[in-house]
């Protein structure tokens, strides 16, 4: 990170720091101190929505809890498909109200590398730190002083990393629990271990074994499948036998209830006693084998298999190279040839939901599909088995790197908010497509895939992994070309993200040099933003001027740029705001803002509402100012724009003072305090912007006296985000007081 010069260290900065350490709580960087009150009304967290409920494990969840009392780790172990996550969930969930800062759920199995463990747990919690400090360090000081329940699910193919992991931050956060599920230890000092093993199966069939837990589950599992299906006393003795048979595996109870729509239940008994060939082909694909039940695991999934039409079984196996939940569209351009017709794919899939090998997921976006990892294990072998592993592997590839290209193109346009949503809810599969990029040296289609990707690490909150990826890609692709421009400028745009100018200024050069033979006047344009918008952050706001008024002029000659030109421009309106030269700010903020409606883009169009309202509020008209702002703001919470979202409630408070409602601005400065501090520099570390929150925080304190400024501060901070982002898009319904000024 790279420090603030002298003056800003000993000026208005660093007594912005003071400033909120003062009276009845202490606020820095990271760290919160709230009330119990507060924390009472704050019910953080993440944990996922269980239709189902849980059948038997009263023991393990009073086990687990007692653990969780006595041990900072604790991990639920055991054979894969015995129902370690739905224990952790259901545990987690009743440990809620012992953590005052929520219980926050993290799925491992869509990761295939550790160097990104750190990544997925920060995207988990509610921090959007973009700064350039190592991933670890910004969890060690989130988590310092919070207390807070992390469960990290399916550690098994992770686990030196997730040691490793969890023995930095158990250091560095006293207050931190952590809940792991694995099908191996840890082996961290302190570790406290759960081992589940499968529910019990009644000895005899006797009336009381209906109400065995390995009965019930059968029963109401195969209840949703054929419904009007009962646990009848005539019954009792076959669900009995199937239960035994299955060993009271969950997973192994599960796919045979799927099958009762269909099959009695002496004829799935019958077939699960057959000896299927392919049962002795299992053994690299599901491990640990030497607990007694893991053959009726082997055996359930097998048999599963066997049920499967040809055609169901292709499909499974080319399914597994997915990470993560995928959609039809995804599963028939990567799944389908020849082979495997493509109008077949969609009713394939269905027929895999019935049978309990997919899960399906309506979404916003919607639907989508999610396939067990035990399962998709078992159809990785059976891929590789096919000779199908690398094909479908390079499919997924390129699929992927096409989605990136499809998204680029989209996204300066009305379908931007849809693209926002695709790309999120691909995320696990865009990092999975450019894993094997880097695993397999093919730097060229990473740069390529990583370049087109500038929105999501730039505009979407995943600077920190898009520096990740492209600082690799870079270093693997050095030829020079179109491609590694691109990247460049992509990486460039995730360092101006995290604060990193030094990084981002060294990348504009960098790109100039690379494009110096070339005759498109698009790359200096790109150049400029990169250079120009560094210099502006870093408070060179002369330097930034020069730099950005010399060639902006000029418009990209295609659309591959539009998103570097937008972006430049408010990063020109910005300057010219700060230096006091507001017609000139308003003018290119407007040119920005009609270039944006004119394409339906809402993302580069809220910056030119913001410096809209930026020059606005400079010419001393705060009514229209506040529009801007309002304006900008829906524009960023409609893309979870936490960057935005915190520097336009500051102007919105500047707004308030400016309009009289002192009390107003200072609560607005305590709900984007509380989102400043998850993104780890305050202010994005630009000095024009901390004075200027200063000077808004010092008015307001002189128009209401400390005490009523810390209440109002206090209760902003302490409101629910969501709320918060409510409360700031509202037009105030008291009548203003005398307006003291615009703060600096």
């Amino acid at each position: 990170m790279n420090k603030a010069p002298e003056d800003v260290r000993a000026g208005p900065a660093f007594c912005y720091q003071q400033d909120l350490q003062r009276n009845k709580a202490t606020v820095r960087i990271g760290v919160v101190q709230m009330t119990d009150e507060a924390a009472e009304e704050r019910r953080l967290g993440n944990l996922p929505e269980e239709t189902n409920r849980l059948v038997g494990r009263q023991t393990e969840l009073a086990q687990v809890a007692r653990l969780c009392r006595r041990a900072r780790l604790v991990t639920v172990t055991g054979v894969g498909g015995v129902g370690k996550t739905r224990l952790a969930l259901e545990a987690a969930a009743g440990l809620r109200s012992r953590f005052r800062d929520g219980v926050w759920w993290v799925e491992l199995s869509p990761l295939r590398k550790g160097g990104l463990l750190p990544h997925t747990i920060a995207q988990v919690l509610p921090l959007a730190d973009q700064t350039a400090r190592p991933v670890i360090d910004v969890l060690a000081d989130y988590l310092a002083d919070r207390e807070l329940l992390l469960v990290l699910d399916t550690c098994e193919h992770l686990t030196d990393a997730c040691a490793l992991t969890v023995q930095a931050l158990a250091r560095a956060a006293p207050g931190l629990r952590i809940l792991a599920t694995s099908r191996r230890t840890l082996n961290v000092p302190g570790e406290e271990v759960c081992t589940v093993e499968p529910l019990p199966v009644p000895e005899t069939d006797d009336p009381a074994a209906a109400q065995a837990d390995a009965v019930v589950l059968l029963a109401e599992r195969a209840a949703a499948h054929a419904p009007g299906f009962a646990a009848t006393d005539a019954r009792r003795a076959e669900l009995v036998g199937l239960c035994r048979r299955l060993e009271g595996l969950p997973l192994a109870i599960e796919l045979a209830a799927a099958r009762l729509g269909e099959l009695s239940v002496r004829e799935l008994t019958v077939r699960l006693d057959d000896r299927f060939a392919v049962l002795g082909e299992t053994d690299a694909v599901v491990e640990g084998a030497e607990p007694p039940w893991h053959q009726a695991l082997r055996t359930a999934i097998g048999w599963s298999h066997q049920l499967c039409s040809p055609a169901e079984r292709l499909l499974w196996a080319r399914l597994s190279v997915f990470a993560g939940s995928f959609d039809a569209e995804s599963a028939r351009l990567v799944c389908a040839d020849a082979f495997l017709a493509t109008e077949r794919i969609t009713d394939l899939l269905a027929t895999l939901v019935d049978k309990s090998i997919l899960t399906w997921q309506p979404t916003g976006g919607g639907e989508r599909y999610r396939m067990l990892d035990t399962l998709r294990e078992y159809g990785t072998g059976w891929l590789r088995r096919l000779g199908e592993e690398e094909a479908l592997r390079h499919r997924h590839r390129d699929y992927y790197r096409t989605l990136a290209y499809r998204a680029d193109a989209g996204w300066i346009g009305p379908e931007q908010i849809a693209w926002y949503e695709r790309t999120v809810a691909e995320h696990a599969n865009l990092r999975t497509a450019l894993d094997f990029c880097l695993t397999e040296g093919d730097g060229h289609a990473a740069l390529e895939m990583g370049g087109a990707l500038w929105f999501y690490w730039f505009a979407c909150g995943f600077a920190r992994e898009g520096r990740h990826y492209l600082d690799r890609a870079l270093a693997l692709a050095p030829a020079p070309g179109p491609a590694r421009a691109r990247a460049l400028w992509a990486c460039g745009l995730a360092a101006i993200a995290q604060g990193d100018t030094e990084t981002s200024l060294r990348l504009g050069g960098v790109y100039r040099a690379a494009m110096a033979d070339g005759t498109d006047e698009t790359p200096p344009i790109v150049a400029v933003h990169l250079e120009g918008g560094s210099l502006a952050l870093r408070g060179q706001l002369t330097q930034a001027a020069e730099v950005l008024d010399a060639v902006l002029h000029l418009r990209p000659v295609d659309g591959r740029y539009l998103g570097g030109w937008l972006v430049a421009l408010s990063a020109q309106a910005f300057v010219h705001a700060h230096l006091g030269q507001y017609i000139e700010a308003a003018a290119v903020a407007e040119e920005l803002r009609v270039v944006c409606v004119r394409r339906g883009e809402i993302w580069a169009r809220a910056w030119g509402e913001y410096t809209c309202a930026l020059a606005a509020l400079g010419l001393g008209q705060p009514e229209e100012a506040a529009v801007h702002a309002r304006a900008a703001l829906d524009g960023k919470r409609r893309l979870h724009d936490s960057l935005g979202i915190a520097t336009v409630i500051d102007v919105l408070a500047s707004v308030a003072i400016a309009s009289g409602h002192a009390e107003r601005a200072a609560r607005l400065l305590g709900i984007a305090e509380q989102i400043w501090q998850t993104l780890g520099i305050p202010q994005m570390g630009s000095p024009d912007l901390l004075a200027t929150r200063i000077a808004c925080e010092t008015q307001a304190r002189r128009l209401l006296g400390d005490d009523a400024y810390q209440t109002a501060f206090h209760a902003g901070y302490h409101t629910d985000p969501d709320t918060g982002i409510t409360y700031a898009l509202t037009t105030p319904d008291t009548p203003p007081a005398v307006p003291h000024g615009v703060p600096g």
